[in-house]
């Protein structure tokens, strides 16, 4: 069994939590970064400062610690990220080789889905332009809007938040084709119900051509990195719309920018750009029937989500002291 004597928590809890941590862990002591107590009112985007002396001690931590300061801690037994993304955990010199790293996939699923389903509606019934007429006092038709019911969706990344993106879609006539790196290990029941049917990247040459949304929740990789560029926008059908909520790196955004401006895109949709935050005098700012949020459909905006990542995080340090399998690991 992994003897744990310190564990560090970098995710804010109620007390409630903070008892449910020490009691999956008895024999360890605790260093809260963040004070105990009500998280229903978090601050918009919460910095949790903390010293590399505490870092360092930690046999376990439970949340997004900086990687610069990870280095300084040869203790580190796992690190269980608040976060589904770990890609800069995984760089060299960041954690040693031993050090078991796991995610928070899973939790993130309903809040990035539900942000990405209304700016694609949003888009799709023209409510941006509408905003704007409001601002201006002005009483205009912004003519005609698009509809999700029949249309074709292809979705990138076809885990948990592609899923519950799928179901959203599926809910209101869509039909749904999920796009994964790999088809084994999938729970066939839930994605029957929302997806038409479930293929590999190497379809993707074909697929692009039939869609009329095309949204990725696909995370950073060698092979994703510029995917979007102007031969994949090229194969879109015209007046398609784009979603991206994964990594900003998967588009190229000069090549999204003139598809917009060319209009062979109805419009597209972001959470996420490179770099990020995008400079005010970025060009994609100005690009028509583009709809920008700033990285935020996850995170702890919905309550629930922090919910979730606390109970899995919760969870997997009682597997972790009773020597039992991790859920979400990505190196171990």
């Amino acid at each position: 069994m992994p003897q744990v004597n310190k564990v560090l928590v970098k995710i804010p809890v109620t007390i409630e939590e903070a008892d449910e941590l020490r009691t999956a862990a008895p024999g360890a002591s605790f260093d809260f970064a963040a004070p105990v107590g009500d998280t229903s009112h978090l601050p918009k985007t919460p910095r949790l400062d903390i010293r590399e002396d505490r870092v360092a001690q930690a046999d376990v931590i439970l949340g997004n610690v900086a990687p610069a300061l990870i280095a300084a801690s040869p203790r580190l037994q796992w690190i269980q990220l608040g976060s589904a993304g770990y890609e800069p955990y995984l760089a060299p010199g960041v954690l040693a080789p031993s050090t078991i790293v796991t995610n928070g996939t899973g939790a993130y699923g309903p809040a990035v889905a539900e942000h990405s389903f209304a700016m694609l509606l949003s888009l799709m019934k023209r409510l941006p332009a509408y905003q704007v007429d409001q601002c201006a006092h002005v009483w205009s038709d912004e003519g005609m809007v698009s509809t999700l019911n029949g249309a074709h969706v292809l979705v990138l990344g076809a885990g948990d938040i592609g899923l519950c993106f799928a179901r959203l879609c599926t809910a209101v006539g869509a039909s749904c084709v999920g796009v994964r790196r790999h088809l084994q290990s999938m729970p066939t029941p839930e994605y029957e119900q929302a997806f038409s049917r479930v293929t590999t990247m190497d379809e993707l040459i074909h697929l692009l051509p039939k869609a009329d949304v095309v949204a990725s929740f696909l995370p950073s990789s060698e092979e994703t990195q510029g995917l979007v560029d102007d031969a994949f926008l090229g194969r879109m059908k015209t007046g398609a719309y784009l979603v991206n909520a994964g990594r900003g790196d998967l588009i190229g955004q000069d090549a999204l920018r003139r598809a917009l401006e060319d209009g062979r895109l109805a419009g597209a949709a972001l959470d996420v750009t490179t770099p990020e935050p995008l400079p005010a005098d970025d060009p994609l700012w100005d690009a028509p029937n583009l709809l920008i949020t700033p990285h935020v459909a996850g995170f702890w905006h919905l309550h629930a989500t922090l919910e979730r990542v606390v109970a899995l995080a919760t969870e997997n340090l009682r597997r972790y002291v009773r020597g039992e399998q991790l859920k979400n690991i990505v190196r171990g």
